[in-house]
């Protein structure tokens, strides 16, 4: 089964610095020779995880840490409270039986516990059921762990963003999972010129004689119109969950969570939370298809530019479509842009709508090949 479901949004952001580099600017890239405002995959698949939360069962979703001795630990002494003592090193000795390395680490000054702790050599995500059923084995076995018990507890119960965005872990690549999903970076739809704020604070204390500021400095911003895509592979999903409700449930969240959320970067200093100005989500049975080749040629700064960005996008999708016969299984549209030439095979929906339409086409396909 191929079935893939492809998102492509519009969205323009306001004076705003969600992503940063290293020196502090927010990110950038050169596409189609001039520069462009941009957003890396990892700060909105970042925004997404956190937003899941809200929508998602916490049995649901899983932890991404360092620390994951402690939270096995915490565990451990849930089930057995009489074996508090020894929950830190029994959970060390249970992750190590499923081929990853735990390192002893002693505490830096500024850490509130100053006892020497666990932690694994990289981040490690698992998922919750994973975290519970080690903590299970650890509590319930007497002696030495069997290695194969416990390996075989990190090949099942993976978590539904544990499926989408996948795990690496070089200790135990048996324990690798495939990301269900890509997110591409976003960016900008037209050259974009950096600018800086110059601000002052006043001190709410300062003598009747000194009229200067307490504090002065400067903060860079830009402001955009991104193009945004992502898509999820249904049957490597299916292949991560192994079951058509979680599928579709994910599916569901990641529409949601992928139109809705936005990277936090700066949101006290400029409030730049927007939403899209058009979603265009596609049910595809061949391939992804990326439609980042719509804004090369910048769009020109004249006039509007989410209306011309969201026009150069669905022009594109035509030429795409029909010059490689490509047209997609099912495609729906939300839109806030009036008088935007649709094609007359996607269909207008709400955002509820949509996930409900997605959800559906995930049980409904993926039901139908099992």
């Amino acid at each position: 089964m191929s079935l893939f479901i492809d998102f492509h949004v519009v969205h323009s952001v306001p004076p705003a610095n969600i992503n940063r580099d290293e020196d502090g600017s927010p990110k950038t890239t050169t596409f189609g020779g001039t520069r462009r405002a941009r957003v890396s995959s990892q700060a909105w698949k970042r925004a997404m995880r956190h937003d899941f939360t809200e929508h998602l069962d916490e049995s649901e979703l899983g932890i991404r840490t360092l620390r994951m001795v402690d939270q096995i630990a915490a565990r451990i002494g849930a089930l057995d409270p009489s074996g508090k003592d020894f929950a830190q090193e029994r959970a060390a000795e249970v992750l190590t039986a499923t081929g990853i390395k735990v390192e002893k680490v002693k505490p830096r000054k500024s850490d509130e516990d100053p006892k020497e702790y666990s932690r694994t050599g990289a981040l490690l995500f698992l998922s919750n059921p994973q975290i519970d059923a080690l903590a299970e084995l650890a509590v319930t076995t007497e002696g030495k762990i069997e290695k194969k018990a416990a390996k075989d507890l990190l090949s099942r119960g993976n978590s539904i963003d544990l499926a989408l965005f996948g795990r690496m872990i070089a200790d135990a690549p048996d324990h690798n999972v495939d990301a269900a999903a890509q997110v591409a970076h976003a960016i900008g739809t037209h050259t974009v010129v950096p600018e800086f704020d110059y601000f002052t604070a006043v001190d709410d204390k300062q003598s009747a004689d000194n009229a200067g500021a307490g504090m002065i400095g400067t903060v860079e911003f830009n402001t955009a119109t991104l193009y945004r895509y992502a898509t999820v592979n249904v049957a490597r999903l299916q292949e991560n969950l192994g079951n058509v409700e979680a599928v579709a449930r994910g599916v569901e969240a990641f529409a949601r969570s992928f139109i809705t959320s936005m990277p936090t970067g700066k949101r006290n200093t400029f409030a730049n939370k927007t939403l899209p100005s058009l979603v265009l989500a596609t049910v595809r049975t061949d391939q992804p298809i990326n439609l980042a080749a719509a804004f090369e040629d910048a769009v020109p700064p004249t006039g509007g530019l989410t209306r011309r960005s969201v026009n150069a996008l669905l022009d594109e999708a035509d030429r795409v479509y029909s010059a490689f016969d490509a047209r997609p299984a099912a495609s729906y549209a939300i839109t806030t842009i009036d008088a935007v030439d649709l094609d007359e095979a996607i269909q207008t929906v709400s955002l509820d709508d949509l996930i409900t339409s997605l959800g559906g086409e995930v049980r409904t396909r993926v039901g139908e090949t099992l």
